[in-house]
C-alpha cells in the first residue's frame, strides 16, 4: 500500500525539522544549515501544514515543540537511517561505492596518463582497487551512458561535450600532428599546410576513435578529401 504522502514533505524539509529540533532554535539551525532563518521557519510551516496537525507553538518570539513534533522526530530518524542503508545497498548493487572503480580509457593513453592517475589514485586511496576498460571515443561513451563504466578517459572537441549529461573535467589539451616517411624530408620549422599533401596517401584511425573528428575537420579546413589507404581499429 502506498502511503498517502504529500508532495510537499521532503527529505530537505525533515532534514531542517530534525536539525531543528537538535537545536532548538531557528536561529542556530539555519547556522548549521547555511541558511537563512526564514528559509527554516517556511521550512518547518509548510511541513507542519503537510503533516495537519500542530507541531509548535509561539512563546514570544521562540518556537516550541509539541509532543507530536518529538513523536514525528522520532520517526523521522528511523526513516534516515532506513534510506541511507538503501542507498549505500542500491550503490552495492550497481557496483558504486564498494572500493572499486570501473575506469575507460583510450588505447593511447595507457603508456603514460593512466598509469600515473592510477600511481596518484592508489596514493590518495591505497584502500581502492580499480578496473580498467579499454577502447575507443564511441565504445566507452556508450559504455558510460549504460552505467556499466563510473568514468572514462577519453578525447573530446568542444562541439561534443553535452554538459547537460555528462560531468567533464578537462586534464589536458593536445595537439594532432602530421607523421611521414624520414624520406618526406618535411619542414619542420612551420606548421604543415595538408594542401601541400593533396597527392598522398594516408592512414587513419577508423569512426569512434579519438582523432578521427580531428582528421575529418583539419581536411575539411584544407579543402579535399583524402585517400584513405588503412584504416586502424
Amino acid at each position: 500500500m502506498i502511503p498517502d504522502l504529500t508532495s510537499e514533505i521532503t527529505f530537505r524539509k525533515l532534514s531542517i525539522f530534525m536539525t531543528f529540533m537538535e537545536t532548538g532554535n531557528i536561529a542556530r539551525a539555519a547556522e548549521v544549515l547555511n541558511l537563512s532563518g526564514v528559509s527554516v521557519h517556511r521550512a518547518l510551516h509548510t511541513l507542519e501544514e503537510n503533516v495537519r496537525c500542530p507541531l509548535f507553538t509561539h512563546k514570544g518570539r521562540n518556537l516550541i515543540a509539541l509532543p507530536a513534533a518529538w513523536t514525528l522526530l522520532e520517526y523521522c530518524q528511523e526513516v534516515m537511517q532506513v534510506m541511507e542503508r538503501g542507498l549505500e545497498e542500491a550503490r552495492k548493487t550497481a557496483g558504486v561505492g564498494q572500493g572499486r572503480l570501473r575506469v575507460g580509457t583510450l588505447y593511447s593513453l595507457t603508456l603514460e596518463t593512466v598509469p600515473q592517475l592510477i600511481m596518484g589514485m592508489k596514493l590518495r586511496r591505497p584502500d581502492l582497487e580499480m578496473d580498467l576498460t579499454m577502447g575507443s571515443n564511441e565504445t566507452l561513451l556508450h559504455m558510460l551512458d549504460e552505467g556499466s563504466l563510473d568514468a572514462i578517459l577519453i578525447s573530446l572537441s568542444e562541439s561534443e561535450i553535452d554538459r547537460n549529461h555528462l560531468e567533464v573535467l578537462p586534464l589536458f589539451h593536445d595537439d594532432i600532428f602530421l607523421a611521414a616517411p624520414a624520406s618526406a624530408q618535411l619542414n619542420t620549422e612551420a606548421l604543415a599546410d595538408l594542401r601541400d599533401y593533396k597527392n598522398q596517401k594516408f592512414v587513419a584511425l577508423a569512426e569512434g576513435f579519438a582523432t578521427y573528428a580531428g582528421f575529418q575537420e583539419a581536411f575539411h579546413i584544407a579543402g579535399f578529401e583524402p585517400e584513405i589507404v588503412t584504416r586502424g581499429e
